[in-house]
């Protein structure tokens, strides 16, 4: 796990910047400490195993992303009037890091001062040498101890989702649409309740793997640089649509060359041909990683059209 000096380090580093974001140039400053649940009793299931520690990204575009993950986990953000909901929220990164500071913990946090009981996951990474069912075997019982704890934390165990942002986007649609997949073999009490988010939220998010959109890290960390066109539907989202997908809210920019908006349009039309809850929606601009977004963005709207769109689903208490 990331040393508690590397924490305060980082976040010294954060604070001192002035051109940051106030929410994010605080939040890593927050979390020295954090609660966390481990998933796993023992060691993780599956084969690989970073080479080295866990460690922070301090500059560039990996800053405040952790990678080399032993241990997956959740961290705990539980707000001071639950509201009954829970989400377990993934942050970006391609598989070979996790964007913790501009996307999952500014998202966890502004959930959190809603009601939401937050769990940001850190998960296993293919690019630190896991194997590539790695993260969603994560996904998986992460969901399942969120589920099996609900009455711990004043959660309904039905009103539990899942929010992605690109990369941790396509982890999210793959448990929302495969929460039954057998990944990994386990016996203990998590193990008698369903995977199954109650509604998913995706930001960004990697859809397909197959041509023209196969250039991205997504792919080739989980089917490699020469996948067969079989594995390429087997990891791509809209291969599952289904008509009892859980309700799904899809956010994207149209100047997104990361992950185009078509990637969000692919799995809307796939989950509304066949009868699923799902709703689109495409900013003028933005790019891709935006987390939050700034004041200044349109964009940074949509955690106020998530919160919208949820309560009108009658997700209420």
């Amino acid at each position: 796990m990331i040393a508690r000096r590397d924490l305060f380090g980082l976040a010294a580093v954060v604070a001192a910047s002035s051109s940051l974001p106030l929410v994010n140039r605080t939040v890593l400053a927050q979390e020295a400490d954090p609660e966390e649940i481990l998933l796993w009793p023992g060691d993780a299931p599956g084969r690989g195993r970073p080479s080295g520690p866990e460690q922070i990204g301090g500059e560039g575009a990996g800053y405040g992303a952790v990678s080399n993950i032993s241990t997956p986990r959740m961290r705990v953000y539980r707000p001071d009037q639950p509201n009954g909901r829970a989400v377990l929220v993934c942050g970006g990164g391609g598989y070979f890091r996790i964007q913790l500071w501009k996307e999952s913990t500014p998202a966890a946090r502004w959930l959190q001062a809603r009601g939401y009981t937050v769990f940001e996951l850190l998960f296993r990474l293919p690019g630190d040498g896991w194997e590539p069912s790695a993260p969603f075997a994560d996904a998986q019982r992460a969901m399942k101890i969120i589920r099996t704890r609900a009455d711990e934390f004043a959660i309904r165990p039905d009103r539990i989702g899942i929010m992605g942002f690109s990369a941790g986007g396509h982890l999210a649609g793959f448990t929302a649409l495969q929460p039954a997949r057998e990944l990994y073999a386990g016996q203990d009490r998590y193990e008698a309740v369903s995977a199954r988010p109650d509604f998913t939220v995706l930001l960004f998010p990697v859809v397909t793997l197959r041509a023209p959109y196969d250039t991205t890290r997504t792919r080739r960390e989980i089917v490699g640089r020469n996948p067969t066109r079989a594995a390429e539907d087997a990891w791509s989202l809209d291969t599952y649509a289904q008509r009892d997908a859980p309700p799904t809210i899809i956010f994207a920019s149209a100047d997104d060359a990361t992950t185009p908006p078509a990637h969000g349009i692919m799995l809307a039309q796939a989950l509304w041909r066949e009868g699923a809850a799902a709703e689109l929606h495409i900013f003028e601009d933005g790019g891709h990683g935006w987390g939050l977004g700034t004041s200044d963005q349109i964009l940074s709207q949509w955690p106020d059209m998530f919160e919208a769109w949820i309560t009108r689903r009658s997700f209420g208490t």
